[in-house]
């Protein structure tokens, strides 16, 4: 481990950990576009956007797997520089039983606040029906989503990149074979939809464990381990609680996009729902990127290399910078033929176009801004961390979007999430520009 993080060429290091997490993400990111390309070949508006709209879900489960993967993964990373191995093995075991209790505890929760979540996600008469059989399917299994999570995580930090890209690609695969066939075959509209993801989970969650118990030195879900230190504990919270609150920005802002876009019609939140499909193929990649550097930055920060992290971070902007603009000109060219291989309907095939080009104009600002979340996760700045992830698809967007569709409308809904990338890139850059901490280590 000590020979690849703090001897082995940056780059070599860089793309050996993120390439996995990258392909992860992009296998992610084709069942994503082909989960909501059957179900628009249904042709049926109400269900894409009832699918559109019980999304957030997901990222509402992993807000919560954030709490206790990032943030166990990021003091693993700084505890494995510092070379206290036994350490890291007991914040690995709790951040993993963590996760299970807390699963239970939101499955609950979910079931019971059922019609005024789905209501706050954007549900209405029309569409109540098919977004409520997603979201049971996953309120109820949400203990296998939070744990197809929290391990990649962990694993990534003994540089196991590549067992998590297995784990994950295995289910995701499974649930692109299944997704059609209880959609089309057994008719099973959002019910079988959601039952062909949770079966996925459940084979990322059997693989995960088995290259646990299998592969890692140090990361495991022994339950002899499971009792941490305060201070471990209080730096796990205190840098998962800022990513998990990124993740619930994330639901925030879609729940507020699908909810503002519902008093526009079913049309315009399906082309959302296309829209925000097709923008995952440049995000995952980025978030790959970022989740792939982390455990890099945080080795380096906790044995003080700071030559090293330095070289990383900039390494890390470089290739975020470069993938997302190319990746983005590409979609804004061919926009109109993307979005109509989801629906041939010319209304939304337009809006989608158009929302497409709003949505990725602005993506390689994104790009640095995940780079600057990632770092004051991995270094221990919760403070940074806070900020960064409250901005961007929280309180920034929301501004951004209640002031722009006072002036412009529909429009301006559209437009809202360049104008939060922008602002929240400027903030980001100041904090790190302006931190004394780094400004003083990096030189």
């Amino acid at each position: 481990m000590n020979e690849l993080f703090a001897k082995a060429p940056i780059r070599q290091v860089y793309f050996k950990l993120a390439f996995p997490v990258v392909l992860g993400m992009i296998t992610t990111m084709v069942y994503n576009l082909a989960d909501t390309m059957f179900v628009a070949k249904t042709g049926d508006a109400n269900l894409v956007a009832a699918v559109t709209i019980s999304t957030p879900l997901i990222n509402f489960l992993i807000a919560f797997s954030d709490i206790l993967g990032l943030g166990g993964s990021s003091v693993i990373s700084r505890l494995f520089g510092e070379k206290k191995y036994e350490k890291a093995r007991r914040v690995s075991s709790f951040s993993i039983y963590a996760g299970i209790i807390a699963s239970f505890l939101l499955t609950i929760i979910l079931l019971i606040f059922e019609k005024q979540i789905l209501w706050l996600f954007g549900a209405r008469a029309s569409t109540y029906a098919d977004a409520a059989e997603f979201y049971r399917v996953f309120a109820i299994g949400a203990v296998f989503i939070m744990c197809s999570l929290i391990p990649q995580n962990l694993l990534r930090t003994e540089g196991l990149a590549l067992e998590a890209m297995v784990g994950s690609i295995s289910g995701t695969v499974i649930a692109i074979i299944l997704d059609p066939i209880f959609l089309f075959v057994f008719k099973l509209g959002a019910t079988g939809v959601a039952t062909a993801n949770l079966i996925g989970f459940i084979v990322t969650d059997t693989v995960l464990f088995y290259y646990m118990i299998k592969r890692a030195k140090f990361i495991n879900a022994k339950l002899k381990f499971i009792k941490v230190e305060r201070y471990l504990f209080n730096e796990v919270i205190a840098i998962g609680i800022p990513s998990s609150v990124n993740q619930f920005a994330n639901t925030f802002g879609m729940a507020l996009l699908n909810s503002t876009l519902a008093a526009y019609g079913a049309k315009e939140v399906a082309a959302m729902g296309i829209t925000q499909k097709i923008y995952s193929i440049v995000i995952l990649a980025i978030v790959g990127f970022t989740f792939g550097s982390q455990p890099l930055i945080g080795y380096n920060y906790g044995a003080k290399n700071w030559k090293r992290l330095k070289a990383a971070l900039y390494f890390d902007i470089l290739v975020q910078v470069v993938y997302a603009a190319v990746s983005a000109l590409i979609l804004i060219i061919f926009a109109h033929t993307i979005v109509g291989l989801f629906m041939n309907d010319t209304a939304i095939v337009n809006s989608g176009s158009y929302m497409l080009f709003a949505t990725l104009i602005t993506t390689p600002l994104a790009g640095v801004i995940m780079v600057y979340t990632t770092v004051f996760q991995s270094i221990g700045n919760a403070w940074g961390a806070l900020i960064m992830s409250l901005a961007r698809q929280g309180i920034v967007y929301f501004a951004a979007m209640m002031f722009l569709e006072h002036i412009l409308g529909l429009h301006g809904i559209i437009w809202a999430q360049a104008a939060s990338d922008v602002i929240t890139f400027i903030i980001g850059y100041i904090i790190f520009t302006k931190s004394l901490d780094l400004k003083d280590k990096l030189g």
